[in-house]
């Protein structure tokens, strides 16, 4: 595994925008402390200051920064798309083969590499919330800060999943620009599913199958939190309540898609004339 990672990272490190994708990949999950701080002045009247409306709450925050944080995964998915776009359009694949590398360990180098930059922006995560959740939670019982914890786990899966999900775009359509056009088309066609299946039968019925979409079953790990904060200002309203929490029938869906994209992504390679 170390030498399918390593093998993978020099290649990544040697290309420029590889470098500078994953750069800003990391960087900006930084912006949460930004959204912490913000600081909104009504005509001058009065000033509206995040920080201070108990937002940043323990356990509350780990769902906030999760999600926010998860709205940036699109800078990595470009990333992945492009590792294997630039495998075919510098033939480095062939080499790659033609010098002993499988087929079944070229698709793990992709998937140890998408589990590696996962893991490093799960735990940057981790130390963002635990800094901003310090500095404004008005609980800081260590049995309230590990709290909700989950959704760092919902988190690093939701990453795997997507970036897996890119990958098999990537293998099934060899340029990166046609496998980020793929996503955009899939997302398209799980709202019109939806549509189809909500006129055919009812909406219930729409959002429980939609619930096993591939990108809305991703979503659905972590749920908008909007909701959930207005919930705690105004907690006689019971028609805001929801389900926000992290299921692991959801983490289940999301791994078994997941694996189906790695397995579709090693029987692409395997047929295909190199």
């Amino acid at each position: 595994m170390i030498r399918l990672l390593n093998l993978e990272l020099q290649k990544l490190l040697l290309n420029r925008w590889s470098k500078v994708l994953i750069f800003v990949s990391f960087i900006l999950p930084f912006f949460v402390i930004l959204l912490s701080s913000l600081k909104i002045n009504f005509f001058g009247i009065f000033t509206l200051e995040l920080g201070e409306l108990g937002i940043f709450n323990f356990p509350i925050v780990w769902h906030l920064t999760t999600f926010f944080a998860a709205q940036f995964k699109f800078f990595f998915a470009i990333v992945v798309v492009s590792m294997i776009g630039n495998e075919y359009s510098n033939r480095t694949l062939k080499q790659n083969l033609i010098d002993g590398l499988s087929k079944k360990e070229f698709i793990l180098s992709k998937f140890y590499t998408i589990v590696f930059f996962s893991l490093i922006s799960t735990i940057l995560i981790l130390l963002i919330t635990i800094s901003i959740g310090l500095y404004y939670s008005s609980y800081t019982e260590f049995n309230i800060i590990i709290r909700e914890t989950e959704f760092l786990l919902a988190y690093f899966i939701k990453l795997v999943g997507f970036f897996s999900l890119c990958l098999f775009c990537a293998m099934l359509l060899k340029r990166s620009a046609f496998a980020l056009g793929f996503l955009f088309i899939l997302y398209v066609t799980e709202w019109i599913t939806f549509g189809i299946i909500a006129w055919r039968a009812n909406t219930d019925i729409a959002e429980r199958i939609q619930n096993f979409f591939p990108l809305k079953s991703m979503y659905k790990l972590i749920d908008q939190p909007f909701q959930r904060l207005a919930m705690t200002k105004f907690p006689d309203k019971e028609q805001m309540a929801y389900d926000y929490l992290v299921h692991w029938d959801e983490i289940t869906i999301v791994l078994g898609w997941t694996a189906l994209f790695i397995f579709l992504s090693y029987r692409l390679l395997k047929k295909r004339d190199l």
